[in-house]
């Protein structure tokens, strides 16, 4: 397969990259500097400026884009760089897919998306067919997963890749945690009873790759494992991990000092499962959390 890839170069693209590389796809990334070689396009999707040249003749077109939810202290600017890095490259590819000639139109956009969808669901659990939920991240899901409509509407497989939290030492929910944990001075966060839909990062690769061949499957996939377990159970499955006590639990006051705005959706409760994927026979390596936290503390994806 052609495979066009934007967000080819984060912790999760990098990595698909990689797999898909190796499995003998042909990758080309979008870039937003000027191209250094064959494999690299340039695009401005600030500005919905993309060819259609680049685009065309592709089988596929995956998009991974979107600046990290955690990475910065929620201000106002921040929150709009969230919504717009997610929903203008989402727009732009839309577009210019559907306006691309049929013939040599891709077959699929794999659109990234999130379990912010559904919101706090307490301990109610949830598959594809639930609505939307309240907050900041549950409306940014919302707009971003309608800024696919335009290749939908011309006929395209879209799949809205609903992504919990990727399991890998070299980024995502466990990276930042890995010190601290070490140190012995980590912790539950706040009541430790919220649900934290976690996926092993060779799973996440494993499912997004199922789902690019699957051409029955469109709509929104949750791309979790299928065990979810509580903040507290995670915390004890991490220190366990690392032979290390979790005994200092951080109370939600201190993370609202520390995060902001953020710590709201850090002590929000997700208890999601992966119905679509469980229908459709995708196999997990690591079906559940101990298996998942040694592989990715020890595994070798990289």
């Amino acid at each position: 397969m052609r495979i066009l890839i934007a967000g080819a170069s984060g912790f999760l693209g990098t990595r698909l990259t990689d797999r898909l590389t190796a499995d003998g796809h042909e990758v080309v990334r979008l870039v937003r500097h000027e191209p250094r070689g064959a494999g690299q396009v340039s695009w401005k999707p600030s500005s919905g400026q993309l060819d259609p040249a680049a685009v065309a003749g592709m089988d596929a077109v995956v998009n991974l884009a979107g600046a990290g939810v955690g990475d910065k202290r929620w201000s106002d600017s921040y929150k709009a760089e969230l919504r717009s890095s997610r929903v203008d490259t989402t727009a732009t590819l839309a577009k210019v897919i559907a306006a691309v000639p049929a013939d040599q139109r891709p077959r699929v956009l794999l659109n990234s998306s999130a379990i912010g969808w559904y919101g706090d669901t307490g301990d109610r659990v949830v598959e594809e067919d639930a609505p939307a939920g309240e907050g900041f991240l549950a409306d940014v899901c919302r707009v971003w997963e309608a800024a696919t409509g335009p290749a939908e509407d011309a006929g395209v497989r879209v799949v809205r890749l609903r992504t919990g939290l990727p399991l890998h030492r070299a980024g995502g929910l466990l990276k930042p945690q890995l010190l601290p944990f070490r140190l012995g001075i980590a912790g539950k966060l706040g009541s430790g009873r919220q649900w934290v839909p976690w996926i092993s990062l060779a799973d996440w690769i494993s499912a997004t790759t199922f789902l690019l061949g699957r051409d029955d499957i469109s709509g929104p996939v949750n791309v979790v494992g299928p065990a979810p377990v509580t903040n507290a159970q995670f915390t004890t499955a991490l220190a366990a991990a690392l032979h290390r006590p979790a005994i200092v639990p951080i109370p939600g006051f201190a993370l609202r000092i520390v995060l902001g705005e953020f710590a709201t959706e850090a002590l929000s409760s997700t208890r999601v499962l992966p119905g679509v994927l469980s229908r459709t026979g995708f196999r997990y390596q690591h079906a559940d959390l101990p298996a998942a936290m040694h592989a990715a503390l020890h595994g070798s994806v990289r």
